[in-house]
């Protein structure tokens, strides 16, 4: 039986990858962001997953916009960097693990879920941003083999909150029932409140950030509720992001315990947030 041993929800602004690859992550607009990040970043160092799940979105990167699946997996061996027009960050490229991303498509497909599969796929800032907030400096090769689950947040009808909490619970039954006692690290990413275009273009409502924060710990079923209407206008357009850290929660216990959490604004005109809980129903001392 293997168990997922934490959850990481992180915005993926591609901005916060730049700082990091252009040694700015100390200058004054940066540093209170980056310093947020450091005792999750300390805690994530000691407790390395045998393989890591990251729940993202691609940004027309590695899936043409004529072709939005509403969830997708990977099952490739490895995960090619995308260019997304000024090359490819500076960053390792991500190995997969084929065998467990068949056992988990299998399960999720067993339980309702039809998910289009990607035996190729590139991988933009969405899914490369949080693998840098987790592991800063990876040097050759990320700490563990990641699976993509993708998910669109970007064309009408996105999927609902409910239906992406669905989808986390029926993955951590997925999980649980994979053997050779391996443990798992999921993360998910997207948000916080932001809006890129249109007339509420930068809008940020940290209210309701820290009303989601506070939600996802212990009461995931009130944000499963909400509908994506209610995500966009209080959110953003592009807030509706948000539906991607229900689908991480999904696959943890019922009760977790909060390792921290940061926010901070703007990031890039966006409210960048990171939520970090132990899975763990019995720790060590």
């Amino acid at each position: 039986m293997s168990e997922v041993i934490w959850g990481l929800a992180t915005s993926h602004v591609p901005s916060i990858g730049a700082a990091m690859d252009r040694g700015m992550t100390a200058d004054p607009v940066w540093a209170p962001l980056f310093e947020g990040y450091r005792p999750a970043r300390e805690w994530l160092a000691e407790h390395t997953p045998d393989v890591a799940i990251l729940v993202y979105n691609d940004h027309a990167n590695g899936v043409d916009l004529d072709v939005v699946p509403t969830f997708a997996i990977g099952t490739a061996e490895r995960y090619r960097v995308a260019d997304e027009g000024f090359g490819r960050r500076p960053v390792p490229d991500v190995v997969g693990d084929p065998e467990f991303s068949f056992h988990l498509l299998q399960n999720l497909m067993d339980e309702g879920f039809d998910l289009t599969v990607f035996s190729e796929l590139d991988v933009d800032h969405g899914f490369t941003v949080p693998l840098s907030v987790w592991t800063p400096e990876p040097g050759d090769a990320w700490p563990c083999p990641v699976i993509p689950i993708m998910v669109n947040v970007i064309r009408y009808p996105q999927p609902t909150a409910a239906r992406c909490y669905a989808l986390g619970q029926a993955l951590g039954r997925a999980i649980a029932g994979y053997g050779g006692a391996r443990t798992v690290g999921i993360l998910g990413t997207g948000g916080m409140s932001h809006q890129l275009a249109g007339a509420r273009a930068g809008f940020i409502n940290p209210t309701f950030d820290h009303m989601f924060l506070d939600a996802i710990e212990k009461e995931p079923q009130k944000l499963a509720a909400l509908s994506r209407e209610d995500y966009i206008r209080q959110a953003g357009s592009e807030g509706i992001e948000l539906i991607m850290w229900l689908v991480m929660r999904g696959a943890m216990n019922a009760e977790v315990r909060k390792v921290h959490s940061a926010y901070h604004v703007p990031a890039s005109n966006t409210a960048a947030g990171l939520a970090l809980f132990d899975n763990r129903t019995t720790r060590p001392s």
